[in-house]
């Protein structure tokens, strides 16, 4: 089995400390973050198998990291770390998509033991496709080259081929703009009122000549985002 990669967010530097050599020891990979928003940033670009996530952080706090985390990277498991033992805490953070609680003082064996009970319960989180196929072509995401049936060639940016990418991981699901804004371009969209997204969305269509009231690849979720559709089961948008 390879080494866990761990990121562990947490401003306390002796506790982080403790946490980072205790973590080595069992074998994982751990990165470390003392900031809310840089650990955010590191959680958003980097690949991770497990989340250690203190609450009060200086930049964004654990709270603000965890709703954005669920929209953006709901496979991510995430253990909280917190010196608030309250009942209601506790509840609001699993309520948020937290998978496991540990109040401080904690001991490394427990949390230890904490951290290996959720990677066993956690499924292997799906791969990014290297290919995408698509009704009327196949997109290689590595070289970015959108291949046509009838061997016409096109070139997709980097942030359109995450895009795609992304959606096509998640294909059948409805994604939403806060989950692309999140996931591909690594921002928090609390608040963020952009067109970034249906831009890109509106060159894919037109690169994968996809007629949007009609669509065979990106449908469009009124009011909800888009959803990828599997080869060979387009249908008219709801």
């Amino acid at each position: 089995m390879p080494s866990p990669r761990t990121l562990v967010v947490e401003d306390d530097a002796a506790i982080r400390r403790g946490i980072m050599d205790a973590l080595r020891s069992a074998g994982h990979q751990p990165t470390e973050a003392a900031r809310g928003d840089d650990g955010l940033q590191k959680a958003l670009t980097g690949e991770f198998d497990l989340m250690l996530l203190d609450m009060v952080l200086p930049g964004n706090s654990g709270w603000e990291i965890l709703r954005v985390l669920r929209a953006a990277r709901p496979e991510l498991p995430i253990i909280v770390l917190t010196a608030c033992g309250a009942e209601n805490q506790r509840v609001e953070g699993l309520q948020l998509g937290a998978d496991d609680y540990v109040v401080k003082p904690f001991s490394l064996r427990e949390l230890l033991a904490r951290v290996g009970a959720v990677l066993r319960r956690v499924p292997v989180r799906p791969t990014l496709p290297v290919q995408v196929p698509f009704d009327g072509g196949i997109v290689d995401v590595q070289s970015r080259k959108l291949t046509m049936t009838d061997g016409r060639q096109v070139d997709l940016s980097e942030k359109e081929a995450e895009v795609l990418a992304f959606l096509a991981e998640r294909s059948g699901q409805v994604v939403s703009r806060a989950q692309l804004l999140a996931g591909v371009w690594g921002l928090n969209p609390k608040g963020l009122n952009t067109r970034t997204v249906d831009m890109h969305i509106t060159r894919l269509r037109e690169k994968l000549s996809d007629d949007s009231a009609n669509p065979r690849v990106l449908k469009t979720i009124w009011g909800r985002g888009y959803q990828f559709i599997p080869d060979h089961q387009g249908e008219r948008p709801v």
